[in-house]
């Protein structure tokens, strides 16, 4: 049965909303910049490593760069909260900028795409906030890739230190360009698909930097957004990998046989901050949509 959501950030400023959503007490939350969503949880504790499960298609890198632009755009101008974030109250703390770390793909490939894909005030809000670091050189050293397709231009935008070191290999190449631009803000790895079907990653170590970053992202205080493909890992490193961050937040294709067509749905599988203060009706999965000119929102949910 679908349930239509209360779309906060759309109502009248004196409407009466359908559902609470007072101040959560605890540690320092930090919006995710997806309206609707915030307004029902109250925001993630701030510190997040949360990993956005999903399959092609199905909006997790939407999720992460509509959040981010959301958050800079707030950030810009605080007096557009409801257009941006929504009636969800708060307090929340903010990311200060964008840390975007890819292995495989280059900022113009980030960029050309999200031209493509949204309005251009998305790209526009990225370039002004954005800190890429390009780890191609590493993630391709030592394989059939001619080092002129991995190499990495100078300088790199937000004036950092260029990408890993190819000697050092491409998890301590993560580890070397999240640790200068992990301080308060939202930081989006793309991705641990590349790494885990990459020759020479044990999925070992690859759970130990996710261990290890967890541990360290409560001291940065922002928001980590690890994107992974479901189905890319065995079952067992994609459980392992579940365990070892904050949140995760599946998204999937779904069918039913009175529809024609297909949907995308989140559904928050786990984060225990999160899901204890959605309220009972809500504990589904949210139907989203990626439109130009609003990025991803959810527009109704699902009781399942």
């Amino acid at each position: 049965m679908a349930l239509e959501s209360p779309r906060p950030f759309l109502m009248g400023p004196g409407a009466v909303l359908a559902t609470p959503s007072e101040a959560v007490r605890g540690p320092a939350r930090a919006p995710t910049g997806v309206p609707d969503l915030d307004y029902l949880t109250g925001g993630v504790p701030a510190g997040s490593v949360i990993l956005l499960l999903g399959e092609p298609g199905a909006g997790h890198p939407e999720f992460a760069l509509t959040s981010a632009v959301h958050l800079m755009q707030h950030r810009e101008d605080p007096s557009q909260h409801r257009i941006y974030l929504g009636t969800a109250p708060g307090p929340f703390v903010y990311p200060d900028g964008i840390l975007y770390v890819s292995l495989t793909r280059s900022q113009e490939q980030i960029l050309d795409e999200a031209r493509a894909a949204f309005d251009s005030s998305y790209p526009d809000a990225l370039t002004r906030h954005l800190t890429f670091r390009d780890l191609s050189s590493a993630y391709f050293a030592d394989t059939v890739v001619p080092s002129a397709w991995a190499a990495v231009p100078s300088p790199l935008l937000g004036g950092g230190p260029r990408g890993g070191s190819a000697d050092a290999g491409p998890l301590a190449a993560l580890a070397n360009a999240l640790e200068p631009g992990g301080q308060s803000n939202l930081v989006i790895v793309d991705s641990l698909t590349d790494l885990l079907v990459r020759r020479g990653v044990e999925p070992g170590d690859l759970l130990t930097l996710v261990k290890g970053l967890r541990r360290r992202a409560k001291e940065w205080g922002g928001i980590v957004y690890l994107l992974l493909s479901q189905g890319v890992a065995a079952p067992a490193t994609e459980e392992a990998i579940i365990d070892s961050v904050d949140a995760v937040f599946a998204f999937r294709w779904t069918t039913a046989p009175n529809r024609t067509h297909r949907q995308r749905v989140l559904l928050i599988e786990k984060s225990m901050p999160v899901l204890a203060h959605l309220a009972e009706e809500y504990q589904g999965r949210f139907v989203v949509r990626v439109h130009h000119l609003t990025g991803l929102v959810t527009t109704q949910h699902e009781r399942i």
